[in-house]
Formats: C-alpha cells, structure tokens, sequence
C-alpha cells in the first residue's frame, strides 16, 4: 500500500528519481529500453515508492507501573503516550496496533488503519488496572519485518529477555522503540525517615534512611545506564521519559527520531 515511508522496493513506480548503470543480476524489467535506443547503453531506471509501515504499541501492565499507587504516574504517563503515537500513525496513514501485558495474559487490538483505532486504544486503557508480574516478550508475538515497535515500560524485571528479544527484531528488520517510563519520586525518594515496600513482592521492604536513599539512588542510575547501553548496542532506539514530562513534547520527540531514523536509510 502506498504512504509516507520509504519502500525497500525500488524502480517499478511512475515517480521518476534517478537512473543508475545495469549491472549484472539487475532485473532487466527496470531497464529503460528508450534510453537504451538512444544511447546504445542500459541504465536502470530508479524510482522512489513509499509504503505504509505498521507500528504496534507494547504496553507494561505490571504492579511497578502503578507507582506511586496514589496518582499511577507511570501508568497515565504510557497510557497517554500510547494514544498520543497511535494517533502519529494514523496521521500517517499507517495501520497501529497495541499489546497491553498483563498478567493474565495479552490484549490486543491488532494493527489497522480506520480511524477509530484511537478510541479503541484509549477505552482498552480505561479498562486495564495495572498489577503483577508480566513477561513483555508475549507483547512481541506476530511481529513482522518492515513492523515499527514501541516499548512502554519501566523495564523493573526481565529487561535482559526483552532487550534480546529486541536485538532480534532488530536483525529481523524490525524498527524497536524503547521508551523507558520512570517516576519522579524513583529519582529522588526524599530524605524522610520511612519504609519502601516493593509492588511486585509486597513482602520485600525497605527502611530508607538518608544513607540508603544515596545508595540506592547510585544504584538506579546505574542500572539505568546499563539498560540504555544494553538497548542502544542492539539497535533500539532508547528514550528514558518522566511521568511528569509534558506527553505531547515527549511525543514529538519520538517522532521527530523516527523520521530522522527513516530519512537516514
């Protein structure tokens, strides 16, 4: 079908780009045979064709993307980023899709084109309470080549199974987004005197005391950047995101990334 993205099929289109020496093993269906009549030497005739590139939005539907149980920062933050990048697709002309891991398993809206996908993406959101332990490798099933992925999560267990499930997408031909959704008070837990509780085992707490809140704040940014590093050196586009970034700047963001991503090829 045709849309705004380069195709990787070049030179049977109307869209005249440029011609190029045939060389053997050419497809001599691309050859201008004008051109060869008046020149008496066979040139390729090449075109420019675009195509629709599908996306499918992977969302994290785990009890960490709940926190700070009160607001659901993290939750809001990707729920809004998913509907903000579906509604980037369709104004595309490309078909979107998401997969929201839960759980109990997998919702999907498979990827299409007509315009209601965007409420049918918001009202899956409205009906899905973040909680659990998810595996977001389940999210990536039937993903094709030529697919664009966009990863909502805070990546807080498995990230070594899903950053090698990327890299093989990524050899595969597929275009993998990492958007690393983190919240405010992860970064700075504040000084008091309290106890943290872990929302994906309960049982595991955590006195924080001024001590401790150094120490793990050395250790997050640390796990942080090797979760980058890991993504980046298998081919994904990595992006950390606050929960109280501003959505749409985030949103141009990524886009303005991904066609910087296809104008490169």
């Amino acid at each position: 079908m045709a849309g705004t993205h380069a195709s990787r099929l070049r030179g049977l289109t109307a869209e005249f780009t440029e011609y190029r020496p045939y060389r053997q093993g050419d497809d001599s269906r691309r050859l201008d045979w004008k051109l060869l009549a008046r020149t008496d030497r066979a040139h390729l005739r090449i075109t420019d064709e675009r195509a629709t590139r599908t996306t499918l939005i992977v969302l994290d539907a785990s009890a960490s993307m709940a926190f700070p149980e009160t607001t659901m920062e993290k939750w809001a933050q990707a729920c809004r980023l998913a509907v903000g990048l579906t509604a980037v697709a369709r104004g595309e002309g490309d078909p979107a899709g998401v997969s929201v891991v839960t759980p109990s398993g997998v919702t999907r809206i498979p990827p299409r084109a007509r315009k209601g996908v965007i409420g049918d993406v918001a009202r899956t959101f409205d009906a899905i309470t973040p909680g659990g332990v998810v595996d977001l490798r389940p999210g990536l099933d039937g993903v094709r080549a030529g697919w664009r992925v966009v990863l909502l999560s805070d990546f807080l267990g498995g990230e070594q199974a899903v950053t090698s499930r990327s890299r093989e997408l990524v050899i595969g031909g597929v275009e993998v987004y990492a958007i690393h959704i983190v919240a405010a008070a992860e970064l700075a837990p504040g000084d008091a005197l309290r106890v943290a509780t872990d929302p994906e085992e309960p049982g595991l707490r955590r006195l924080l005391h001024p001590a401790a809140i150094e120490e793990y704040q050395a250790t997050f940014l640390s796990w942080r950047k090797r979760l980058a590093d890991g993504f980046r050196q298998s081919g994904v586009e990595y992006l950390e995101v606050r929960s109280n970034e501003d959505t749409p700047t985030v949103i141009r963001q990524i886009a303005r990334g991904a066609g910087q991503r296809r104008n490169a090829r």
